[in-house]
């Protein structure tokens, strides 16, 4: 067996030189990665409190923004952290932009919904504090991200959304407009005076404060029933006193028509019965 000479000064001395080359590239690529990352957050927190700050800044477009600096400081990092073992700038762009096509092509509903998000963003059909019904997905709006929109239902329940299916469906706001119309459709029995039924109700409408003066409130016979003439309340309100007011009014207008003597008449038949000689055979 042939003996082999290792110099093991040399070899000691040629790994201490790697360690020390190398090694303090994987040090500060770990100390880039990590002041990186603290840097995003932070300025991701300045951001949100500096939009939050502004008088005429909407609520929806804080987080928006926040987490788009917070990603660009990443995107910063990265290319950092690159450039810390020597990868040219150019090698980088090209490296992530092939790597941009790959995700893209296997990430298309992703990319489909951070589209979707700087479409509602940019158009602003809602905002943080709407009430939307978008393709039966209704609740109040909490804001809209990169990837997807937060909603609260009626009844409390958290909803978290892609905006792409926000995006492509009619979107139903309810809160947009300062004022809506409303109609109630009470029925009053055919022996009833018709007239004066109609006065009560426009009366009744009229007293209330909530509806608006302009346009008018109104009342007219809407259909004849199968068993009850009926008769329309139409107003308009302020949106955020719609649902009280239209409580209210189904309320006092049952006890209007009561004290005034008309009454709400509810669905019946009338069976005649008829009796059919039998002729013997």
């Amino acid at each position: 067996m042939q003996n082999l000479d290792v110099d093991v000064p040399a070899l000691m001395a040629e790994a201490y030189g790697l360690m020390l080359a190398y090694g303090l590239d994987i040090l500060g690529a770990i100390v880039i990665l990590i002041v990186g990352w603290w840097i995003a957050g932070a300025v991701e927190r300045t951001v949100s409190r500096a939009l939050g700050g502004v008088p005429r800044m909407d609520h929806t477009l804080r987080p928006f923004l926040s987490s788009l600096a917070r990603y660009g400081i990443l995107a910063i990092t990265l290319v950092a952290v690159l450039s810390q073992f020597g990868v040219e700038t150019t090698s980088i762009i090209a490296v992530l932009g092939a790597a941009g096509l790959a995700i893209g092509l296997a990430l298309q509903g992703t990319l489909q919904n951070i589209a979707a998000g700087v479409m509602l963003l940019f158009l602003r059909p809602f905002k943080a504090g709407d009430y939307i019904d978008a393709g039966g997905i209704a609740g109040t709006v909490n804001s809209v991200g990169l990837f997807t929109s937060e909603m609260t239902t009626y009844d409390g329940v958290y909803l978290c959304v892609p905006n792409g299916q926000l995006w492509n469906t009619a979107i139903t706001n309810f809160s947009r407009n300062p004022t809506r119309r409303m109609d109630i459709v009470i029925g009053i029995g055919y022996d009833d005076d018709i007239d004066k039924g109609l006065a009560v109700l426009l009366a009744l409408m009229t007293a209330d404060p909530r509806t608006l003066d302009d346009p008018p409130p109104q009342t007219m016979v809407k259909a004849l029933g199968a068993s009850s003439v009926d008769i329309n309340m139409r107003c308009w309100s302020e949106a955020g006193d719609f649902w009280d007011l239209q409580f209210d009014l189904h309320k006092a207008a049952k006890e209007a028509l009561d004290a005034a003597g008309i009454s709400i008449p509810y669905p019946q038949q009338d069976v005649h019965m008829h009796q059919v000689g039998i002729s013997p055979d």
